[in-house]
């Protein structure tokens, strides 16, 4: 009926597993948990109505009337997003804050009377509000002189970045976007090296790392497999690489996905668009492909011309947040009694109930050598469900290669759903089943599997596919 064996031993002191490298940094394992993360889309397209200014914008022509970051910060948080990164000069070179090194900047525009600071009042919301702050600093600068001369604009561009990682507190997140001109020659060694410097915690994203990847597409869906394990040293800056959206199995650096895509068509607010916002099924589709793939999910919601979140964007926001929570509000595994095929040196410390513990500092592991294992939950009685949940402990590394989810229909086991990566977190949607028994199948891995979390949910009716 079961391969699974009641194997509660006690053998105190039995090691962990080795990591298996790559693992993340403290500061990637901060940034994944996050899940859930906003882009703000704002600057001097806002009110051209263009998504890529040239840079000859008149900057009078910036002036939100009722701008607010509190708000901003309010609509992030109360949609369950970790963080909101901020367009503080886009390709236009307009800059959010009034930088020392151009003109072309608020302090030119009738906004605050040329006094103000987008990126303080940013910055200092999401402090009060209790979430992260990033930054988001195009290298491409379609109005600075000294673009294309590459020295120049590299000093210039690093001046730049100085001012926004050292005048506005921590920093979570820095965004290095991929366009420009063949004519400049970025020197992002030592734009990276200056982030570690002035904000050691902070995650860097671009095209290929070094800290986070591009998922390849701005449709928000990532992909399987897909390994958080890449090398770095076969791709290239502002190029679309074959490693973006699978990663590689047993690369040597480890940079996870991350997965952009705004609440609107476009990236900047136009107000054509106010009646396309996305659905609460497109948002939710985008979330199960990101989230529940192994990407952590980063959604533009732009301010219009106000400098407010849009009414329609805040309230599609509240719906999408109101629906994840009535579909895992409660893990109908918790708690519950499991057996392993397998655990790790027969020790309490890596038995099956780890993974249905609710702590993800435990795990379920497997001795050294076994790559193939099972993971079986008891629930008592028919349990009706149509969410899973499974997680890796990727502090020690990312391992399993290929999984199967099964539960037991009073005569065999059935599928319910199969994959090739797990990593941080992997969610499985299917029609809603009852079963008193549910099974995690790993079939592959490259080392022994680590298994954090292995949860199960009921979706409301509406929200089951």
């Amino acid at each position: 009926m079961t391969e699974a064996k009641s194997v509660r031993a006690a053998s105190p002191g039995v090691a962990p597993p080795a990591p298996l490298a790559p693992v993340p940094t403290p500061r990637q394992l901060a940034w994944q948990e996050r899940e859930l993360i906003a882009f703000a889309h704002f600057g001097v397209n806002t009110f051209t109505d263009r998504e890529w200014g040239d840079g000859k914008e008149d900057p009078a022509v910036f002036n939100p009337t009722a701008l607010d970051a509190r708000q901003w910060a309010r609509t992030c948080k109360d949609a369950g997003m970790k963080m909101l990164i901020l367009t503080a000069k886009h390709h236009d070179g307009f800059c959010l804050w009034p930088s020392r090194y151009t003109e072309h900047s608020v302090k030119s525009s009738p906004w605050r009377g040329g006094k103000g600071d987008v990126v303080r009042e940013a910055a200092d919301a999401c402090r009060q509000a209790g979430i992260d702050f990033g930054v988001y600093l195009s290298p491409w600068d379609r109005h600075e002189p000294r673009y294309g001369d590459s020295p120049k604009y590299n000093e210039y561009y690093m001046n730049q970045l100085t001012e926004l990682l050292t005048n506005y507190g921590r920093v979570c997140e820095v965004w290095f976007d991929g366009a420009g001109s063949k004519n400049q020659a970025y020197d992002f060694p030592a734009y990276w090296a200056l982030v570690r410097k002035l904000q050691p915690d902070a995650c860097m994203f671009s095209d290929c790392g070094p800290d986070v990847r591009w998922v390849g597409n701005e449709k928000g869906y990532a992909a399987d497999p897909n390994w958080a394990t890449i090398d770095t040293g076969r791709m290239r800056f502002g190029q679309r690489n074959p490693d973006q959206t699978h990663g590689v199995e047993g690369g040597p650096d480890w940079a996870a996905t991350e997965a952009d895509v705004s609440i609107r068509p476009g990236w900047f607010y136009h107000a054509g668009e106010d009646g396309k916002v996305k659905t609460l099924k497109e948002l939710l589709d985008i979330y199960y492909a990101s989230v529940g793939q192994n990407a952590v999910l980063l959604l533009n919601v732009p301010p219009d011309r106000r400098g407010l979140m849009h009414e329609n964007d805040a309230a599609r926001l509240r719906e999408f947040r109101a629906a994840i929570d009535a579909s895992f509000s409660v893990d109908l595994a918790r708690g519950k009694a499991a057996t392993a095929s397998n655990v790790r040196g027969r020790s309490p410390a890596f038995e099956a109930a780890r993974a249905v513990d609710g702590d993800k500092a435990t795990y379920w592991a497997a001795d050294d050598g076994v790559t193939a294992a099972s993971l079986e939950v008891d629930l008592g009685a028919g349990t009706a469900f149509n969410r899973v949940i499974i997680q890796e402990h990727i502090a020690l590394g990312q391992r399993v290669k290929a999984f199967v989810v099964e539960m037991w229909d009073g005569q065999a086991w059935k599928e319910l759903g199969r994959g090739q990566t797990i990593g941080y977190k992997r969610i499985l949607r299917f029609s809603t089943v009852t079963a008193a028994k549910v099974r995690l199948r790993i079939e592959d891995a490259r080392a022994c599997p680590t298994i954090s979390n292995l949860g199960l949910f009921l979706a409301p009716a509406a929200l089951e596919k």
